[in-house]
């Protein structure tokens, strides 16, 4: 498919569709969390790996994720710290979270928002995204629209001439027994000592 305008894209979006879009890090495979399979099917992806829930701003991401008191008041520590940017946390998942989001293990979540205003913009009017990074599984992430659109034909993908991506994956930090186990480093470092419980 072409390269669409915004207006078609978070159309195209909210109507059930796959889309691309870019963001701070790489650019996104994106449809609605319902619809998670649309990019598992186009990525060839195997199920053991989750997609990552992007929204506009933390308020849109904390109804899917669950908590103690205590550890709400951690996390949102640390997204003040690091949202909008590169750092997706891995957090209990909220009966929100539709299972195909991830499929072998649909207790946890990983949650992010893009500093990123062409992205924010499009989260802003369709609501949290089921996301990752537009590829096949297991090649490198594709850093231009053009190349989305060769590689995935039938997702709506923005035309733009934004280079904002900066091609380095966002920091994935899963919360585990009361501390960050860090499962991906990227451009954020979350520092130990300010995050225990």
């Amino acid at each position: 498919m072409t390269q669409v305008s915004l207006e078609v894209l978070i159309a195209g979006i909210r109507a059930g569709l796959l889309a691309s879009f870019p963001t701070d890090t790489v650019p996104a495979l994106a449809t609605l969390p319902e619809k998670a399979e649309l990019i598992f099917a186009a990525k060839q992806r195997t199920q053991d790996k989750p997609l990552i829930l992007m929204g506009a701003i933390a308020e849109d991401l904390w109804p899917y994720v669950t908590g103690s008191e205590q550890e709400y008041k951690i996390w949102q520590g640390v997204v003040s710290q690091h949202w909008p940017g590169a750092l997706t946390l891995v957090l209990p998942a909220s009966d929100r979270v539709p299972a195909v989001m991830n499929p072998t293990d649909p207790s946890t979540i990983g949650i992010r928002v893009p500093d990123s205003a062409i992205a924010q913009t499009i989260l802003t009017q369709t609501g949290p995204l089921a996301t990752t990074s537009a590829n096949f599984s297991g090649q490198p992430a594709l850093l231009t629209m053009a190349e989305i659109t060769q590689q995935f034909p039938t997702v709506l993908t923005l035309a733009t001439d934004e280079t904002a991506s900066i091609g380095i994956p966002s920091t994935v930090a899963k919360w585990t027994n009361g501390n960050w186990q860090i499962l991906r480093q990227g451009k954020v470092n979350i520092i130990r000592q300010d995050n225990r419980m």
